[in-house]
């Protein structure tokens, strides 16, 4: 891509959480930047975030599941003279409780934007990446195996860690760098809706770790060019179980601590 291109970083999900703490970090830390796209649904919260930056900001209010509104974003990509430095797909949520007593609509709608809006997204990006061009995917812990409870949000972030890894296969002679980051419980308004229906098990929030946290540790593995970040060490212990004792096991145990 020419020098000339604007050079801009892309967060979706940016209205809270992660995406939110993912712009604060890189607005400390980026350089030759020109401008950072912050995408999320609620436009006065992006407005709030941006007003927080000292690198330059586009506000986008739209709705990842919507695929007419992310061809608007990718017509604007194709208007606008950029070259994407580095995507964060943030956007996600999780239900909690028995699947067959959830709605079901909820629950497709977890796919439509754990899944099928992250793909969407990468693959609309990915033209406008170049060499040392980097991809951050937000998966979760619970990708590491099915889980009880959570068994549409554990299997959406499956989704998301075993594309993530096959895709930085695909785009390593490109140096394009893809880092899928796998988190433990978060300290986030992430299960202000996730426990609409149900709780989480009390280990789970024994290991909870806060935002600024994993973003650091996610920004750090993705300049070493690392395919997973995990942060904290009782996450770490739990991805290393889920490899190592089959899983019928490990999910019997987690029913009897409920």
């Amino acid at each position: 891509m020419s020098g000339n291109k604007k050079k801009i970083v892309i967060i979706t999900g940016a209205s809270s959480g992660l995406g939110w703490e993912f712009a604060l970090q890189l607005d400390q830390i980026l350089h030759r930047t020109d401008e950072i796209w912050l995408i999320a649904r609620r436009k006065e919260r992006l407005v709030r975030l941006a007003r927080q930056l000292d690198i330059p900001s586009r506000t986008i209010a739209l709705d990842v599941t919507k695929a007419e509104e992310l061809l608007a974003l990718k017509k604007l990509l194709e208007i606008e003279e950029v070259s994407i430095r580095m995507l964060i797909n943030c956007a996600g949520f999780g239900l909690m409780g028995q699947f067959a007593d959830l709605d079901i609509e909820e629950q497709v709608n977890m796919l439509e934007v754990n899944c099928k809006a992250l793909v969407r997204m990468t693959h609309h990006c990915l033209p406008y990446m170049c060499r040392n061009s980097r991809i951050i995917q937000l998966a979760s812990s619970a990708a590491f195996l099915p889980q009880k409870n959570f068994a549409v949000y554990a299997a959406s972030k499956a989704f998301v860690l075993s594309f993530s890894r096959a895709l930085g296969e695909e785009l390593k002679k490109k140096q394009i760098w893809v880092t899928a980051v796998c988190p433990g419980p978060v300290d986030t308004e992430f299960f202000d809706i996730a426990e609409k229906y149900g709780s989480s098990l009390a280990v789970k929030r024994l290991t909870m770790v806060s935002a600024e946290r994993v973003v650091r540790e996610a920004l750090a593995a993705s300049g070493k060019r690392k395919e997973v970040s995990v942060c904290s060490l009782p996450i770490q212990a739990f991805q290393v179980l889920s490899k190592t004792v089959p899983h019928s096991w490990i999910m019997g145990l987690m029913s009897l601590l409920k």
